[in-house]
C-alpha cells in the first residue's frame, strides 16, 4: 500500500465524516493521533471539543439550539494508564470501563455495533494507542452495516506494532458525501505524517472542508516518557 498524502485526502473529500489518524513522528519519537469532526446539520455543527482529565469531550456551542444529544455528545478521547482511547462515539466510555475489569479493546468493542442512525448507520470507528518502555503499537476498529442491513455488522480490526516514522494510517466514517451517506471500505489508509504537533494540525485543519468542519484534536505522546501535548482547533469560538 502506497503512502498517500493526507492532505491530498482530506481536501479531495468533501464530507469524510468523523476520522481518526494514529501514527508516528517523523523523528520516531512521538506517537501521533489526530480526531477530527464535521458536520452537515445544525446540531452537528452546533459543538466544541472542551478539555476533560486527560482526554476531551464534547459539548454544544450553544446550548440553546441543541435538539438532540444523542449521537454528538460523548467523550472521543480517554486515557487509562498507558493507553489512549481515541472513537467517535459513546464506545470511549465502554472501552474505558471494560478496559478496566480486565478486558482488551477488541473484546469491549464486541459489545457494540454501528450507530443507530438508519438510513446511513454511520460506522463507529475507534483506535488505541500504547505507549510502554519506549514502544509503540496501536489498534484501529471500525463497525459498520453489511452493505446497509440494519441486522448485520461488519467488524475489521487492525493491529500496527512498531510502526515506522513519518507514517501512520487514517480511518473515518465515510467515503464521501451522498444520500445516505456511503461508509468507509477497504483497509485504513496509509497516510503521511509530518512536521510538529503545530504544524501538522494546521494542514488537516486547513485541509477539512470550510464549510462541514467543525472541530479538531491533536495530541503528540513521547514514546520515551509519555508526556504529551495536546492542539485543540473549534470553528465555533
Amino acid at each position: 500500500m502506497d503512502i498517500l498524502s493526507l492532505k491530498k485526502l482530506l481536501s479531495e473529500n468533501t464530507y469524510p465524516g468523523r476520522g481518526i489518524v494514529i501514527g508516528r513522528s517523523e523523528d520516531g519519537k512521538k506517537a501521533v493521533c489526530a480526531y477530527f469532526l464535521m458536520g452537515r446539520s445544525e446540531n452537528s455543527r452546533n459543538r466544541v471539543f472542551v478539555e476533560e482529565g486527560e482526554g476531551i469531550r464534547t459539548e454544544a456551542f450553544d446550548p440553546s439550539k441543541l435538539s438532540d444529544p444523542s449521537l454528538i455528545i460523548y467523550a472521543p478521547v480517554r486515557v487509562r494508564g498507558n493507553d489512549t482511547i481515541v472513537t467517535n462515539g459513546d464506545q470511549t466510555d465502554t472501552v474505558y470501563d471494560l478496559m478496566g475489569e480486565g478486558q482488551r479493546f477488541d473484546e469491549a468493542l464486541e459489545t457494540r455495533c454501528f450507530e443507530p442512525d438508519g438510513p446511513n448507520f454511520t460506522p463507529r470507528i475507534s483506535g488505541i494507542i500504547h505507549v510502554e518502555d519506549g514502544r509503540f503499537e496501536y489498534r484501529m476498529s471500525i463497525l459498520k452495516s453489511d452493505e446497509g442491513r440494519e441486522d448485520g455488522n461488519i467488524r475489521n480490526l487492525f493491529f500496527y506494532d512498531n510502526p515506522h516514522g513519518g507514517e501512520g494510517r487514517f480511518i473515518h466514517t465515510y467515503m464521501g458525501d451522498g444520500n445516505p451517506l456511503p461508509s468507509f471500505t477497504g483497509e485504513p489508509e496509509r497516510v503521511d505524517i509530518a512536521g510538529d504537533i503545530d504544524e501538522f494540525a494546521e494542514k488537516v485543519w486547513n485541509s477539512l472542508n470550510e464549510d462541514n468542519k467543525v472541530s479538531l484534536f491533536v495530541r503528540y505522546i513521547d514514546i520515551e516518557t509519555g508526556k504529551y501535548e495536546t492542539r485543540i482547533i473549534n470553528k465555533n469560538v
